[in-house]
């Protein structure tokens, strides 16, 4: 059917096409587990903010707003957002819902 010059070649290329898909998954597993530190990290302290009692959870929030005043200035750009955001949300939307038709 086939030469056996062919047979060792098509093995030879089976070879090292499945040494490129090793390569590739090992490389895609540690993109994956880089990606997932600060996944882990989150999971982490929300597991420790669950064991923290409900009381003390109330206590943070004066806390952190008083924590928030002394070390940020105060910031003009999240009150302009904040009155300004959903107007431009709507505009934005309406105008991304009007869009022709791709041509073809």
């Amino acid at each position: 059917m086939y030469p056996q010059r062919e047979l060792i070649r098509l093995a030879t290329y089976k070879v090292w096409l499945r040494r490129g898909i090793a390569r590739r998954r090992t490389d895609c597993g540690r993109a994956v587990a880089q990606l997932a530190r600060p996944f882990s990290w989150l999971d982490q302290m929300l597991a420790l903010w669950r064991k923290i009692p409900p009381v003390a959870k109330l206590a943070t929030v004066p806390f952190v707003a008083l924590v928030t005043r002394a070390v940020l200035p105060r910031a003009k750009i999240l009150g302009t957002l904040l009155r300004w955001g959903p107007l431009v949300y709507g505009v934005v939307r309406q105008f991304a819902g009007r869009r022709s038709p791709p041509r073809g």
